[in-house]
């Protein structure tokens, strides 16, 4: 089967993505392993079908490179990139994503300014906290982030029994100056440390509102610069939550599956 395909990358996040609106396309786990294995297949952290939908300005199906399906705010926001350049949108979007509706705005220069679903907890955890950004993220501050073992202490977290059956993504975080945070993030379904991560970045936000930092919060990844704006109540919810960074096309071309 021959496939024709977009790789993006979104903050050092990368995919491969797909235009399905025919509805011609469904890959089986073992495909989408494949797809994304970076030495037998094009490489990349997910896998994206743009499909069409009744009322909104499409569909969104991501799936993690280990075949699991969740929210991916960076995945998202290339898919309206990529969206954007099949004529489906125009300076704002409307679409249907694992966790429901979003709105994404184009700003200039590729940046995607993409709504997320409120928040309505934070857990704390000992010294650490859980919240659900569209995904399950777990975060924990520390000091010295370029050295923190990241993937050893991440895996840890995310197979630990407080998170069974399915487990949670990590997030590693520095505060830093100037409303400012850096993040690292061990990624559940990519089962290892990714350049950056949408959700993630967003959690991590949130959380570092606790500790005094205020909308929009400065965000560094390995890939790159976002930032996360939000309101908060006295009740302890968040809503009015946007993720806002680049999201790029590198190349296309075609894979024989």
């Amino acid at each position: 089967m021959k496939l024709h395909f977009y790789k993006y990358q979104a903050t050092g996040n990368d995919f491969v993505v797909m235009d399905n609106r025919e509805g011609k396309l469904s890959f089986t786990k073992e495909q989408i392993e494949k797809i994304c294995h970076r030495k037998f297949g094009v490489g990349a952290d997910g896998l994206m079908l743009i499909e069409k939908h009744p009322s909104l300005n499409f569909n969104l199906e991501y799936f993690n490179s280990d075949g699991s399906q969740s929210l991916c705010g960076n995945g998202s926001r290339a898919a309206v990139h990529f969206a954007s350049q099949l004529g489906l949108v125009n300076g704002h979007s409307t679409f249907q994503a694992y966790d429901g509706p979003h709105s994404a705005e184009l700003l200039s220069a590729g940046i995607i300014r993409l709504k997320m679903n409120d928040v309505k907890e934070i857990q704390l955890i000992g010294d650490d906290y859980f919240l659900n950004t569209g995904s399950p993220h777990y975060i924990r501050f520390v000091d010295d982030i370029k050295q923190y073992p990241v993937v050893e202490e991440g895996r840890k977290i995310r197979y630990s029994n407080a998170f069974k059956p399915g487990g949670t993504n990590v997030n590693f975080v520095q505060l830093l100056a100037d409303n400012t945070i850096y993040v690292r993030t061990y990624e559940r379904g990519v089962e290892d440390e990714t350049l950056s991560c949408g959700t993630g970045v967003t959690a991590a936000a949130l959380a570092a509102s606790l500790k005094g930092y205020s909308s929009p919060v400065d965000i560094k990844v390995i890939g790159g610069d976002l930032s996360v704006e939000f309101k908060s109540s006295h009740s302890g919810t968040f809503s009015e939550i946007f993720l806002v960074g680049p999201a790029k096309m590198v190349f296309e071309g075609d894979l024989e599956l």
